[in-house]
């Protein structure tokens, strides 16, 4: 089966992947990943989701913990959550290859309370487990079908449901069910990182945040924090400089323009926190990324 998958992965890949490596499938929030050698540190506050390793392998970190998966393996991220990855092993005759879906909170919650399950302690924002085979079985299904159209648009909502019940079903499916109530911390704070995600170049008082997430500003934070690992403004902080990283990386921008493009007032204070985050300063940083990049090609 996961021969099968690996397979599946790799022609669709190469078909349709981007200069990324990255093929973004019609179906919503479906992508696959390929890598034909190991790559740079990517940073990024992932959404909910879920991604299988068919083969090759990835380190994830997320604050001090680091997750190496391999062939087999599927990361769940279940929270808006800053991660900094890295393939480490792939190679032209064997790339790095990756299922990598949107989880989609409204259908885990109709999933849940069809289940009758309630959510567990212990639970944590990114998880490492062996993929349960009827995942993989249906992660194959999805990826046999995206290259026939017509069949995408009748069969693709029940296939993303019967993903999304396979993973409540299985390893994943404890942590995976704080998604799917409205009330939980998980939800509540993930009203309020979608408003600093569509206004995270302006300035966002925590009030409002809080009213977003249906809680008071002391609790606001505390449940933030737990949630996300950051502070709300830290939070914002990230998503900023990762913008503007993308913006001088992507599309050529001068450190000082992508600075003022996503809210910084001061090039001297988005110097010093761009380097604090990526460990160099921004003009010195894209000229490496730009040479390792150009060294890969």
């Amino acid at each position: 089966m996961k021969d099968a998958l690996c397979d599946a992965l790799r022609r669709y890949a190469e078909a349709h992947a981007d200069r990324d490596g990255v093929a973004r499938a019609p179906i919503p929030g479906l992508s696959v990943v390929r890598a034909t050698a190991t790559g740079e540190l990517q940073y990024a506050i992932q959404r909910p989701l879920i991604y299988l390793v068919a083969q090759g392998t990835k380190q994830v970190t997320m604050g001090s913990r680091t997750l190496s998966c391999s062939a087999g393996d599927s990361v769940l991220i279940s929270a808006d959550v800053p991660t900094v990855s890295q393939i480490t092993r792939a190679s032209p005759v064997a790339p790095y290859l990756s299922f990598v879906l949107d989880l989609d909170p409204a259908v885990i919650a109709e999933l849940a309370t069809e289940m009758t399950a309630t959510p567990v302690e212990g639970w944590a924002p990114v998880r490492l487990q062996p993929t349960d085979d009827e995942v993989a079985d249906a992660a194959l299904r999805m990826v046999r079908l995206l290259d026939r159209p017509a069949s995408v648009r009748v069969l693709q909502a029940q296939l993303v449901r019967e993903m999304h019940y396979w993973l409540l079903a299985g390893r994943h499916g404890p942590a995976i069910r704080h998604l799917g109530f409205p009330d939980s911390h998980a939800r509540r704070i993930a009203r309020a990182v979608e408003l600093i995600r569509c206004e995270f170049t302006s300035t966002l008082p925590v009030e409002r945040l809080a009213s977003a997430a249906g809680m008071s500003p002391s609790a606001f934070h505390h449940h933030f924090r737990a949630v996300t690992s950051l502070s709300p403004l830290q939070f914002q902080k990230q998503l900023r400089l990762i913008e503007a990283r993308r913006l001088m990386l992507a599309e050529g921008l001068p450190a000082s323009n992508a600075a003022y493009a996503v809210g910084y007032a001061s090039v001297p204070q988005f110097t010093r926190e761009y380097r604090r985050l990526f460990g160099l300063p921004p003009v010195r940083d894209i000229e490496q990324a730009r040479r390792r990049s150009q060294a890969a090609g």
